[in-house]
């Protein structure tokens, strides 16, 4: 029987030989031991730098979580007028810009209370949009909420919340008694109007809302509304920014 190389038995190396083989390679610089790594895993290697390309890419792209606060939003498309319910409130996360000064962060504070404009679904919720000391928010200091009964209750459709009116008294009744007309206030906001607000409120029902408006005074035009609709018939002029 012939007799087995020292190198090889049966098609394998040796201990011996594999020890030798093992020494050369670890004589050799370590750049070229990189080399010759990188040049038998080549596919490998591809394959790590298209998966870290790829997660550099996303990293890049993904934006940064923001941070949130809570904000009130209506939960439903809700009519000016009504009066606001703990079911009609949502509470959800927006980011801190979206929120402006006066928005409500807890559906009590506004529970019970009456909208003064209609909302949308999702609209947030400020003390501006109901009825009550938060109409005035944005008014020159000292101005008042003026409640005014018109003598032409169906005129009230022609106005909304936010357009300026001139305040006119007038003693003539229309038909055989004339009277001089006198501007009571001039140029001043609508805040609030019975014919987007007339269903049963949180203080008046909706028969006594016909013909009511809200109007934003200053203190001396405040004076002379209040209780003008005693002296005469009071009416409104539709009019543009002074």
């Amino acid at each position: 029987m012939p007799r087995l190389s020292r190198r090889r038995r049966n098609g394998y190396p040796t201990t011996a030989a594999r020890q030798n083989s093992a020494a050369r390679r670890n004589d050799r610089p370590p750049w070229t031991r990189l080399a010759g790594w990188l040049n038998r895993n080549r596919r490998l290697v591809a394959a790590l730098l298209l998966c870290a390309a790829a997660a550099m890419a996303v990293q890049q792209l993904t934006p940064a979580p923001l941070s949130t606060v809570t904000a009130v939003a209506a939960a439903r498309d809700l009519p000016a007028g009504s009066a606001v319910t703990a079911a009609d409130l949502a509470r959800i996360q927006v980011p801190p810009g979206m929120v402006a000064d006066g928005s409500l962060q807890d559906d009590a504070a506004a529970a019970g209370r009456q909208l003064a404009v209609p909302l949308r679904k999702g609209q947030l919720l400020t003390d501006a949009q109901l009825l009550g000391p938060g109409l005035l928010a944005g008014t020159p200091p000292g101005s008042a909420a003026v409640p005014l009964r018109m003598a032409d209750a169906a005129s009230i459709q022609l106005v909304s919340p936010g357009q300026l009116v001139n305040v006119v008294l007038t003693s003539a009744n229309g038909f055989d008694q004339q009277g001089p007309s006198e501007v009571l206030a001039a140029a001043v906001p609508v805040l609030w109007t019975s014919n987007t607000g007339g269903q049963s409120g949180q203080w008046l029902g909706s028969a006594e809302n016909d013909g009511l408006i809200v109007v934003a005074a200053t203190a001396d035009h405040s004076v002379r509304l209040a209780g003008a609709s005693t002296q005469g018939r009071l009416f409104f002029v539709l009019v543009g920014p002074p």
